[in-house]
């Protein structure tokens, strides 16, 4: 019987599994960051991890581990319509709820007591238990020949526009265009599900991003930002 505790967690501005890029680096002006936690809540466990550029981040799929998986999935870049075994997927239902990430490392801090990695951009919601931290090795981890099955070109983004009313309401916030820019890059990615994507929607969404409810609707692939709230 093997057990695994956090080491850490994640503080990124995506509240909700919704918002989350479906891979790193789609979002690239985001940023996120690390809590270290416990025994690993040390300067000594960190000692010249920032040599590094890049970082692997094992980490659990909490949210979904109550809800089991299945042998096969529906990926959302083959439209949601067809099979997969679970494990030539990236689905967030694991037999054992492990994911990995290769994200930016922007540096280490401490304030007092508490150790923080400072990331680029991460696909993980906030608060996601940290398992493990390895260094991204180019030499090892980067292979120029690999092919990416389906999966192998970058997902197609969409055109993001703000109403007037949303362009407003986000004047207030105290880092307007860093927030912004956050905005159209996560909702360029299309964060409906598969089954959607190029039929005619009429529906309203929303996302939770950083302190705001964005709210968005889809139309001939333009992304319409149509209010934000505050929390």
């Amino acid at each position: 019987m093997y057990s695994l505790e956090p080491i850490g967690f994640i503080e990124s501005p995506y509240k909700e599994k919704f918002a989350v890029p479906r891979q790193p680096r789609l979002v690239t002006e985001a940023r996120s960051r690390v809590r270290l936690i416990n025994a690993a809540n040390t300067p000594e466990a960190v000692r010249e991890l920032d040599q590094f550029s890049h970082l692997w981040l094992l980490f659990l799929f909490d949210k979904n581990l109550e809800a089991g998986w299945k042998p096969t999935v529906r990926p959302p870049r083959l439209g949601g319509n067809q099979r997969v075994g679970v494990f030539a997927s990236r689905s967030t239902f694991r037999p054992n709820g492990i994911g990995m990430s290769a994200v930016e490392m922007k540096g280490i801090d401490q304030v007092g007591e508490q150790v923080y990695l400072d990331l680029g951009n991460v696909d993980l919601v906030d608060g996601t238990p940290i398992i493990d931290i390895k260094p991204y090795i180019p030499y090892s981890d980067s292979i120029e020949s690999a092919h990416g099955g389906y999966a192998d070109t970058a997902p197609i983004t969409l055109a993001v526009s703000f109403s007037p009313a949303a362009t407003e309401q986000l004047t207030k916030h105290r880092d307007t265009q860093h927030v912004k820019t956050v905005i159209e890059q996560v909702l360029a990615q299309d964060p409906r599900p598969a089954y959607k994507k190029g039929k005619r929607d009429s529906k309203e969404y929303a996302v939770n991003l950083f302190d705001l409810n964005v709210k968005f609707s889809i139309s001939d692939n333009l992304v319409t930002v149509t209010a934000i709230e505050y929390f």
